[in-house]
């Protein structure tokens, strides 16, 4: 049978000056992962990540709902993966004002499909902060990542803390994927399900020193972000703490092994050609 077709586009104003732009993939055998991109509205607005880039997605319409994007002025490119660059190059055409916030690896990879333009990339690293108007962001490398040009940011305005894809999890619905807080998740299920997403997004944690990795931990435990905004999980509030915690039991959780070849061709011989009617 087909894939449940989701709702592209769900927005949620999750503070006055932020915006989350909702969707979801289901990836068969693992669940929905979320897909966010973010929005914070203020005296430059900036736009975090792009979505995915699937034809029936049109990133820069649903983002027109949020926010004129001519008045975009700054991108935040938490790292350059397809799932968070869908709407990057037609969003820089709308806003021509506009800059990517990136690493220098960052913008090589991105350029590898097709060039950034330099003097529309503003370079910054881990531990360095950027002031947009009204407020500063500081980087920040998070415990998790799939990605060696991964930056999220504490926001000092707000106190919200954007953690890129640290903090995942595949729930069993779109409807839970793109919901607009993750309490509507059981406790239970939503650290099993973030275990599972810390072994396939980040398999490396298997092999790391714990008591190093959970440094890592230190600068959301000084932050104490009430709100963590992650590209792969709906709005978290706080249970922070309680996350984190989570994450300290990555290192020893069961790997993740996906399908092999016999199992896919199970799963072929269960469809039939369009569509199995008659």
């Amino acid at each position: 049978m087909p894939l449940q077709k989701v709702r592209p586009g769900t927005v949620h104003r999750v503070r006055p000056d932020i915006s989350v732009l909702a969707d979801s993939l289901e990836v068969p055998g693992i669940g929905h992962i979320p897909v966010n991109a973010f929005v914070l509205h203020g005296a430059q607005p900036l736009v975090i990540d792009t979505g995915l880039g699937l034809p029936d997605r049109n990133f820069v319409e649903t983002l027109s709902t949020v926010l004129d994007p001519v008045d975009v002025r700054w991108i935040w490119l938490t790292h350059p993966d397809r799932d968070h660059t869908g709407g990057i190059f037609d969003l820089l055409a709308a806003a021509p004002d506009a800059r990517v916030v990136t690493t220098f690896i960052g913008a090589g990879i991105l350029s590898c499909e097709r060039p950034l333009p330099l003097d529309r990339a503003y370079l910054l690293n881990p531990g360095e902060t950027m002031n947009i108007g009204d407020r500063t962001l500081t980087g920040f490398r998070p415990p998790l990542f799939d990605n060696p040009a991964t930056v999220g940011f504490f926001d000092n305005h707000s106190g919200v803390c954007f953690s890129s894809d640290c903090f995942g999890a595949p729930l069993p619905t779109a409807d839970l994927a793109q919901a607009d807080d993750v309490r509507a998740v059981a406790v239970e299920d939503l650290r099993a399900a973030q275990l599972l997403w810390a072994t396939v997004d980040s398999p490396w944690v298997h092999n790391v020193d714990v008591e190093k990795f959970v440094t890592t931990f230190q600068p959301l435990k000084d932050r104490k972000p009430d709100l963590v905004l992650s590209t792969h999980l709906p709005p978290a509030t706080g249970i922070t703490g309680s996350m984190l915690d989570t994450l300290a039991f990555a290192p020893s959780a069961p790997p993740f092994m996906g399908p092999d070849q016999a199992a896919l061709e199970q799963l072929l011989a269960g469809f039939e050609p369009n569509g199995g009617g008659d």
